[in-house]
């Protein structure tokens, strides 16, 4: 049997130093989000940063971004906040697809579970 690696492999002081010692990012980036970089790595770019415009040439998920990179997600986003303030990403949150009259009526639902606890 192999040993499992724990989840966050980063070391503190090498994280601390990727975000500047910041423990939150001031916009928003869920799990979900896509993000598209809106221009290239420039010479003297922090490599992380560098990175994400490379991997995010086509829409990506932040918790892609964060696999890719072997990052922690909290770090991700303080990451890609910075991108975001500085014109180098866009990020779109993914549209809710079902409207409200989409939706199954709660009735028949009601009734499906009814079915169900039947079983």
């Amino acid at each position: 049997m192999t040993p499992r690696r724990p989840v966050d492999t980063g070391a503190p002081d090498r994280l601390y130093t990727v975000t500047g010692g910041r423990s939150r990012a001031a916009d928003s980036f869920d799990l979900v989000t896509l993000v598209v970089s809106e221009s290239r790595p420039t010479p003297g770019m922090q490599s992380e940063h560098a990175r994400i415009l490379e991997l995010c040439s086509h829409p990506t998920a932040v918790v892609e971004i964060a696999a890719e990179l072997s990052l922690p997600v909290t770090v991700v986003r303080i990451l890609l906040d910075d991108l975001h303030v500085m014109g180098r990403i866009t990020a779109r949150h993914p549209r809710v697809s079902a409207s409200r009259a989409e939706l199954p009526d709660s009735e028949l639902l009601k009734e499906v579970l009814h079915g169900l606890r039947k079983l």
